[in-house]
């Protein structure tokens, strides 16, 4: 069995959900990985903290972000167990995040020690 990582990408970084909103939603998404655990195919999952983020270039200067204004954000990802990517991407399908407009779950397989991609 391979593993995937779903990532999740908000399209809009300026657009904050109220508490309320953000309670809804996180328990819609406990639900959402509670039924993949329920299948024995959750790993791991995160979210990830704006505050205090850097970013790191290519000539390695260092700038605070990321920042609500770019176009788009991660906002977590989770790691799942899957026997193709097809599976996988029958699990990113079910995400709540994708009840927000312009919002994707990105779905890669991760490649371990020297496995060779493809």
């Amino acid at each position: 069995m391979k593993e995937f990582m779903l990532i999740f990408r908000h399209e809009d970084g300026k657009k904050i959900a109220s508490p309320e909103q953000m309670q809804i939603w996180m328990k819609q998404t406990m639900d959402w990985i509670g039924g993949i655990a329920a299948r024995n195919k959750f790993v791991v999952g995160n979210g990830l903290d704006f505050d205090g983020a850097r970013i790191v270039h290519h000539d390695k200067m260092v700038t605070n972000g990321p920042f609500g204004e770019i176009k788009e954000t991660l906002g977590g990802y989770i790691i799942v167990k899957a026997d193709s990517i097809d599976e996988a991407v029958s699990f990113a399908q079910g995400c709540p995040i994708l009840a927000g407009e312009g919002n994707t779950v990105e779905v890669r397989r991760l490649v371990h020690g020297d496995e060779i991609p493809g």
